[in-house]
């Protein structure tokens, strides 16, 4: 396998190393704050199951389960503009036009 490693620059002017394994491996900077974000959805899940376990008034129910959708929804937006900036700006200046195929099957997945 072969890394290509380089350099991007956010809009504030900062640089930072980016790199890709042949196979596309994902190292972003935003993965210890998605795997946070998923760790609590995980456990408002968790709550969830407990109030339906245990009785809860349906209201409640669907106002936490809302909750719990709301915030799979913001990681996944947090992961796709990780994604654009880095991965399909990659795939942009490599001419990789298959990233942007399957960017657009993803974009349809995720947004139903």
């Amino acid at each position: 396998m072969s890394e290509n490693i380089h350099t991007h620059k956010k809009p504030d002017g900062t640089e930072y190393v980016h790199s890709h394994v042949e196979g596309h491996t994902h190292n972003h900077q935003n993965t210890k704050a998605v795997l946070n974000r998923l760790s609590r959805a995980a456990g408002h899940l968790e709550s969830v199951k407990r109030m339906i376990e245990t009785g809860k008034d349906c209201s409640e129910v669907l106002i936490q389960l809302s909750a719990v959708i709301s915030a799979l929804s913001n990681t996944g937006k947090v992961i796709l503009k990780d994604h654009l900036e880095h991965c399909i700006v990659d795939a942009v200046e490599s001419g990789d036009k298959d990233a942007i195929d399957n960017l657009n099957n993803a974009i349809n997945h995720f947004i139903k």
